[in-house]
């Protein structure tokens, strides 16, 4: 959620920073809105100061021996008026909350312009993707002999589910864990076990919520909840409603969970294969940090994701996403591609992002800023390291064979008890 204190002094401001993005914000309603609230301000501090003086008045009565009947009465009427002004005030305020909800982050000036991906930046490539001399299979086709199966997830669940089995489910579980030891060995990370259900409140806490709930799995019952997107949502959520200390600073989670997306709006794209599926499993970084430190942190979070690339020996590239392609709650993106092979192009295989103090607003997590002693909105930053399922596909399009047999990359082969093919 914005500042709204930015927001009410720097509103052209505002306004300019989102329309880069293409969002024309409605300056119209946002002072219609706030001059609401002023005045809904101002009669109820009104009635406020007015229900004090009255009971002064009967304290002053009675002190004095005289009958305090008239201020009483004055007293009650008041009281009974400001009630009414403290809801119409609570009203108003869950108003400008939900409209500001609805806004997007500001983003950093150093972000691209660009209204779609055609414009995002390519940042830098690593790694010199493999000459085949032979025509390489795509995931879908090459994976199916070695125990891909869309058939039996399609009768168990639907589309856009997959059963793994044998050795590929192991190197599928053989990504997960290398990816965890990886980050909480080497990187620093803290290793989260979190739920796979959460509240609407978590939801929106993250930005989930409002803007993207046809994207969500909704579970009812007498408490709605919610199938996880990613584990950004539970992970970033244990700072809520806290207050941490500077010495805790910074904070470096990462946790593998399932992640379940109805894909609404992906009708048609990549109906085949493992790229866009409905349950996916994803091992995901989250840091929480001082406002000052975020950007390098959003560097360092984004080598850590690179990092699983390189060790596996993946050709990839980083690209800055540009003001038309930054998701929703972030100030600035970069996305990871790899090189598929069977597909001929580099496909999203990570992205990470400074979100600023965009979602700790939202869920009011706050560190003590020695400085100035007051509790002050933190920074988040969040990211894949990486998408298991995405990373499972680059490993077989990548070190396939022309037999249809797949060779385990080395840095896989102590978590698959030494085998070195598929």
């Amino acid at each position: 959620m914005l500042d709204s204190k930015l927001l009410r002094s720097d509103t052209e401001g505002v306004a300019r920073n989102l329309a880069r993005r293409g969002y024309s914000l409605d300056l119209a309603a946002f002072r219609t809105l706030d001059e609401h609230r002023k005045q809904v301000q101002i009669e109820a501090d009104r009635l406020r100061a007015e229900r004090n003086v009255a009971a002064k008045a009967v304290g002053m009565a009675k002190g004095k021996g005289e009958d305090p009947s008239e201020f009483l009465k004055r007293g009650e009427a008041l009281t009974e008026a400001l009630e009414h002004a403290e809801a119409a005030l609570v009203k108003v305020q869950l108003e400008s909350d939900e409209w500001l909800m609805g806004l997007p982050n500001l983003l950093h000036d150093s972000v691209p312009e660009g209204r779609d991906e055609s414009s995002n930046v390519e940042v830098r490539r690593y790694g010199t993707p493999r000459v085949f001399n032979f025509t390489p299979l795509d995931h879908a086709d090459l994976g199916v002999p070695l125990g891909l199966d869309f058939d039996a997830a399609a009768r168990i669940s639907g589309a856009r589910f997959s059963v793994l089995r044998g050795s590929l489910a192991r190197l599928h579980r053989a990504l997960g864990q290398f990816m965890l030891d990886l980050h909480t060995i080497e990187h620093g990370y803290q290793e989260i076990y979190a739920p796979y259900l959460v509240s609407a409140e978590a939801l929106r806490g993250t930005g989930q919520l409002p803007k993207f709930e046809q994207e969500l799995f909704a579970v009812g019952g007498d408490r709605p909840l919610y199938l996880i997107p990613t584990a950004e949502v539970p992970v970033t959520n244990l700072v809520r409603d806290q207050i941490i200390s500077a010495e805790q600073l910074p904070l470096r989670y990462v946790a593998h969970t399932p992640c379940f997306r109805s894909e609404a709006g992906a009708a048609g794209k990549d109906t085949r294969g493992l790229i866009r599926q409905h349950q996916f499993d994803k091992v995901e970084l989250v840091q929480i940090v001082k406002p000052a430190d975020s950007y390098a942190a959003l560097e360092q979070l984004t080598a850590h994701a690179e990092e699983v690339l390189k060790r596996l020996e993946l050709p990839y590239r980083v690209l800055a996403l540009c003001a038309g392609d930054v998701g929703f709650g972030s100030t600035k993106t970069y996305d990871l591609e790899v090189w598929l092979p069977g597909q001929g192009k580099y496909r999203e295989i990570s992205s990470c992002s400074n979100y600023e103090a965009f979602q700790a607003r939202r869920m009011q997590a706050r560190w003590r800023n020695p400085e100035t002693g007051k509790p002050e909105p933190l920074h988040t930053l969040n990211g894949s390291g990486i998408a298991v399922g995405r990373a499972l596909v680059a490993v077989l399009e990548n070190y396939q064979n022309a037999d249809g047999s797949v060779n385990v990359p080395p840095a896989l082969r102590p978590y698959m008890g030494g085998l070195e093919k598929i």
